[in-house]
């Protein structure tokens, strides 16, 4: 069985490029197609992967902002050549879906999410950009009415959708009108462990953006002196700084090893965005500790709430800080909050896809000619 990887970009490592390692480890002598790749920035395996990049990979140089390409990615996607391949997987939060396959290859699609600017998600994305002008304006709202249609159209060439929760699975029915399988993110439970310590700090670990929401834990922390460890980079970095108090500290990157003892070190993440699963609140549990989240969204499929964390019900300091108050008065037990953890590890993902890809393969097979009648 001939496997291709197909994935949107990769310009640095994340969640997604994490679930692309385990991909690529469970099929091993698979290539690895993407529109393009910052090689120095990889990690792991995918330090020496086949990466086959696009014609928008003009230099082996940084390629700072991956973003300014993505008017022409739909056609770089669809440029790559995958003819004699069995299986294509490709994992997708954005253009990956959009590949070209022949009818003797099954096409699965693992998508992390529907493309979230095109979509019910495209006011926290788009509208920063707007007021800059009403051409400008009008520019943006017909280029996504495009990638709407565009992105619709391309879902339609995926044979079997999975996707990396059951909240992403909603929105690939809302927006696609397609069913799909579930097989959640894995997390690499081994880098994290448990300390006996009591924690000294709250924690965010995130990119820096509007829509994570990091402002609501800035604000709360700082209103009553709470000491909050944020960890992360992104746009949203100076006007954090600016609303923060004297116990806000912002850390930037760290390395995996210095991020592990921020974790175990804790007293909880707070983790106040909405995302599509979220792998930083299975992190802090595999470290044994708890998490205090908006509970809305994937969280709602990693968190037991009163186990191995807390909801709160608004996007709101206030509410946010309403169930700090309630967690400081709590007590939880770091090895059943671990355990649960485990359920999500990628020894458990890898088990799953394999298993999964085959047995879609034999079916696939067997279907071929379904639906097809030679008249006489």
């Amino acid at each position: 069985m001939r496997v291709a990887i197909v994935h949107d970009w990769l310009p640095f490592m994340g969640g997604a490029e994490n679930v692309i390692i385990n991909m690529h480890e469970v099929f091993p002598d698979a290539p690895i197609y993407t529109s393009m790749c910052n090689r120095m920035n990889m990690r792991g395996s995918l330090r020496d992967a086949d990466i086959r990049t696009t014609h928008l990979q003009k230099t082996n140089r940084k390629m700072l902002n991956h973003r300014k390409l993505f008017p022409y990615m739909p056609t770089a996607m669809e440029s790559i050549n995958l003819n004699g391949y069995d299986v294509v997987i490709s994992s997708s939060t954005s253009v990956g879906k959009s590949v070209i396959t022949g009818p003797d290859t099954l096409h699965i699609c693992y998508c992390n999410t529907p493309m979230r600017y095109a979509w019910e998600q495209r006011h926290n994305y788009i509208g920063p950009l707007e007021g800059k002008g009403a051409f400008k304006n009008r520019m943006i709202s017909y280029f996504m009415t495009f990638m709407r249609v565009w992105d619709y159209v391309a879902a339609a060439r995926v044979d079997v959708f999975v996707g990396n929760s059951v909240n992403v699975a909603r929105r690939i029915r809302k927006h696609y009108r397609r069913d799909a399988y579930v097989i959640h993110c894995p997390v690499r439970m081994s880098m994290f462990h448990t300390l006996d310590t009591e924690g000294e700090y709250y924690l965010c670990v995130s990119r820096l953006q509007e829509y994570k929401g990091i402002e609501l834990a800035v604000k709360a922390c700082t209103k009553e002196n709470l000491p909050l460890y944020v960890i992360g980079t992104g746009p949203m970095k100076e006007k954090l700084e600016a609303m923060a108090g004297p116990t806000v500290k912002f850390l930037g990157f760290v390395q995996d090893e210095e991020l592990r003892e921020y974790y175990a070190k804790c007293k909880a993440l707070i983790f106040p965005g909405v995302e599509d699963f979220g792998i930083t609140p299975l992190e802090a549990q595999a470290s044994g500790r708890p998490v205090i989240a908006l509970g809305k969204g994937g969280i709602l499929e990693t968190v037991i709430e009163n186990e191995t964390g807390i909801f709160f019900d608004e996007p709101t300091p206030e509410s946010l800080l309403e169930a700090i108050h309630r967690f400081q008065g709590m007590t939880f037990d770091k090895e059943k909050i671990r355990a649960h953890a485990m359920e999500f590890d990628e020894s458990v993902f890898k088990d799953r896809l394999k298993r999964f890809v085959e047995e879609q393969y034999d079916i696939f097979k067997e279907k071929q000619l379904e639906g097809i009648t030679i008249y006489k």
